[in-house]
């Protein structure tokens, strides 16, 4: 019994440690809408720090994906499509606004299609120091 108990903790601690070495910006999608593979276009925005990324899955819940194609590259960062997904890498010199569109190909329900899913990535705003809100000293 007593090994069973070690084997237990030793399996959750690796997975503790696993999961906080992900380096992922949380919640850096906002304003998601589902897509239809109706040949419609889909419009997203991002918020992520400069030098962080973003992983994202496209998959929603009625839909089986074929394939995922960049249609479109993004400038001030890179982009890696990682099954029916991606993950956005932004420079650690980004600043102002990015852009990057992807062909999503599949079948939702019955029906097969595509749609575009435009993704406008913008950088987040630094926290607000405390010394900064008193002005300067």
């Amino acid at each position: 019994m007593p090994r069973t108990i070690h084997a237990s903790i030793a399996a959750m601690l690796m997975l503790l440690a696993s999961a906080s070495a992900v380096s992922a910006t949380p919640k850096c999608l906002r304003d998601i809408k589902p897509y239809k593979l109706a040949g419609d276009t889909m419009e997203w925005s991002m918020t992520i720090a400069p030098g962080a990324d973003c992983i994202q899955g496209l998959r929603w819940s009625t839909m089986q994906i074929y394939k995922v194609e960049l249609t479109e590259k993004p400038k001030s960062g890179e982009i890696a499509l990682v099954g029916p997904g991606f993950r956005y890498f932004a420079k650690p010199d980004f600043s102002g606004t990015d852009k990057f569109t992807l062909l999503v190909v599949g079948k939702n329900r019955h029906d097969e299609g595509s749609s575009m899913v435009e993704i406008t990535v913008t950088r987040s705003k630094p926290p607000l120091l405390v010394s900064d809100a008193n002005g300067p000293e």
